[in-house]
């Protein structure tokens, strides 16, 4: 297999901890770095993996929410004070709420 070298740039500190603890992982510098690298690589990868479809919905939910008029829907001014309680319930636990329940971004 065909090798390329990569050049690096690090503190004196930070280089002599990494061959530290290249030694007592029984590695050269190179080999403790690739295997470092390479492990971190495969759990970024499976953490994108494994929210790749929370993240897609949330794509999708951001993009109708922006397609979304800003002008209210008909009929929204028609809540009871029933609905108009359980909407503010909805946001303050999107939104979360302050030290005095109220809404960010909301005048008390």
């Amino acid at each position: 297999m065909a090798k390329t070298r990569i050049s690096i740039s690090l503190d004196v500190a930070q280089a002599e901890r990494i061959k530290e603890h290249a030694e007592r992982a029984g590695l050269d510098v190179s080999a403790y770095l690739v295997h470092a690298a390479t492990r971190q690589m495969a759990e970024t990868d499976a953490i994108e993996e494994q929210f790749a479809g929370v993240d897609a919905l949330i794509a999708r939910a951001e993009a109708e929410a922006d397609a979304l008029s800003e002008e209210p829907a008909a009929g929204a001014g028609d809540l009871t004070e029933q609905e108009r309680r359980e909407v503010e319930e909805a946001l303050g636990l999107v939104h979360g709420a302050d030290r005095n329940a109220d809404r960010p971004g909301h005048a008390a």
